[in-house]
């Protein structure tokens, strides 16, 4: 891949410019938007790798354009939040958002993060690629299918994000095992881990698309104080 597209969607005109000047320094080809519905009209029309959304916007807001582009796309969506928007944040991960940056951030804070999950996302883009055998994890109804990047309960698909498969992977391939949120961190985003609040997020993200009840699990579980684990059966 020549370049990787990265679309910042974003109002205000002075940050737009110096995300898309900062980006276009690191090699990487750079769309902009100064709505959600701009952003996912330039979707439609251009391949793209990674957005940046800012969660405050006129005419639709992030939050909305997160929600609307994670019923077609795969991608990994970084949030740009002001301090006051904690819900916001919170939000966003449960709609699909990656991770998200408190303004005001520094360039290199955000180039950080944009080239972490680039990184992440070529690796899953790989396996979409590949064709591995075997690479199927069979736990009670739940199966989880590396060739195919798929996921099923008692036979039903489970739309998953990228991030999320790469948690129930690790989980599934350790039945058993309790993972502390440090752990699946460094495991998953093969980093030191800084930001464990998301594990939590992503975790009950995953619970609801693969529980019947919730509140009574069959497969994830919580070990409190100490972190997650997919049950024997």
């Amino acid at each position: 891949m020549d370049s990787y597209h990265v679309l910042v969607v974003e109002d205000d005109k002075e940050i737009l410019e110096g995300v898309g000047i900062y980006l276009k320094n690191q090699g990487y080809t750079v769309f902009k938007a100064s709505n959600g519905a701009e952003g996912l009209n330039i979707m439609e029309k251009e391949e793209i790798h990674l957005a940046i959304v800012d969660i405050m916007m006129p005419g639709m807001d992030g939050i909305t354009m997160t929600m609307k582009l994670r019923e077609k796309y795969e991608f990994p969506v970084i949030m740009l939040t002001a301090k006051s928007e904690e819900i916001d944040k919170v939000t966003g991960l449960n709609i699909g958002a990656d991770d998200y940056v408190t303004k005001p951030f520094t360039p290199m804070e955000l180039l950080a993060r944009v080239n972490s999950h680039l990184r992440r996302y070529s690796k899953y883009l790989n396996v979409l690629e590949e064709k591995i055998e075997d690479n199927v994890y069979v736990i009670g109804g739940l199966e989880l299918n590396e060739n195919t990047v798929q996921v099923t309960v008692d036979g039903n698909p489970v739309k998953v994000t990228p991030l999320e498969f790469k948690i129930l992977a690790l989980l599934i391939k350790n039945p058993g095992r309790v993972f502390s949120a440090e752990e699946i961190y460094e495991k998953v985003w093969n980093e030191r881990a800084v930001a464990t609040d998301t594990i939590m997020v992503h975790i009950r993200n995953i619970r609801e698309k693969i529980e019947i009840n919730t509140k009574n699990p069959k497969y994830l579980k919580v070990v409190w104080g100490v972190g997650y684990k997919i049950e024997k059966q």
